[in-house]
């Protein structure tokens, strides 16, 4: 069909996003967004629903995830064609592979409430994105507290990918995570040991600001790079049968996988 016949195609982007994050409603956004220089007929508008969360603790965590239910059900008033959980350490500090159960649980609510829709829990999308890569064994960096970082080390692991080595900028405050510099995490890396890895997890964590930071540092190393927000939008167009391809964000949105 000639391309000035064909209708525009129109998503609507649910997040459920904790109340102090100020960065998956500007990533997803620039991700989604900027494919529409390859796919000019795509439309996509942006809804989200908030979990009370200020800091990064055990406890502060718990509390928010059994929030999400009421923040599924918002979005599914929406109408929403995929609802993404924008929290990867929520999901992760809940014991080894919660993302199965988040996930189907939200959908669940969503089909009660007559709307359906898949649903992509960034935790989850990271596991999936390494898979999609191959990755056996990663460096990752993250914002948290170390026994917080140790939490999805296990939990990476737990999957069957190696984490060869962490850094963790212990930062507690959500809100001081998200104004961290975008391009900080491509000066931080070169303090991870990256001998022999698959693939760099460049933000273990859709609040630290890093996409700016991807292409920069794959191109510098020459092995793929991809962040939990990366890794959501890829599980968001795979949801939404879409291309997952997305310029300069790194090799899983490069079309190859």
């Amino acid at each position: 069909m000639d391309m000035n016949t064909q209708a525009d195609q129109a998503f609507r982007i649910g997040q459920i996003v904790p109340s102090s994050n100020t960065t998956m409603e500007t990533e997803i956004p620039a991700m989604l967004l900027a494919r529409q220089t390859q796919f000019p007929r795509e439309r996509f508008t942006f809804h989200s629903s908030r979990m009370r969360m200020k800091k990064v603790t055990a406890e502060e965590l718990a509390a928010m995830d059994r929030d999400s239910d009421r923040c599924a059900l918002e979005l599914s008033d929406a109408r929403v064609d995929v609802l993404g959980y924008a929290c990867l350490v929520a999901i992760m500090s809940q014991g080894l592979g919660y993302h199965c159960v988040s996930e189907t649980r939200l959908h669940e609510v969503t089909r009660s409430n007559g709307a359906p829709a898949p649903v992509v829990s960034s935790a989850g999308a990271l596991v999936r994105g390494l898979e999609r890569l191959g990755a056996k064994k990663v460096s990752i960096l993250t914002p948290y507290m170390k026994p917080l970082t140790q939490r999805v080390v296990d939990y990476i692991e737990h999957e069957g990918i190696a984490v060869h080595d962490s850094l963790s900028l212990e930062i507690a405050d959500n809100l001081e995570v998200g104004r961290q510099d975008p391009m900080a995490p491509a000066r931080h890396v070169d303090r991870l040991d990256t001998t022999g890895v698959d693939a760099i997890v460049l933000s273990a964590c859709v609040q630290m600001p890093s996409l700016a930071s991807v292409q920069a540092v794959e191109d510098r190393y020459g092995i793929p790079v991809l962040t939990a927000a990366i890794a959501t939008v890829y599980s968001m167009l795979e949801a939404l049968g879409l291309e997952r391809r997305v310029p300069d964000a790194g090799a899983l949105l490069s079309g190859r996988y």
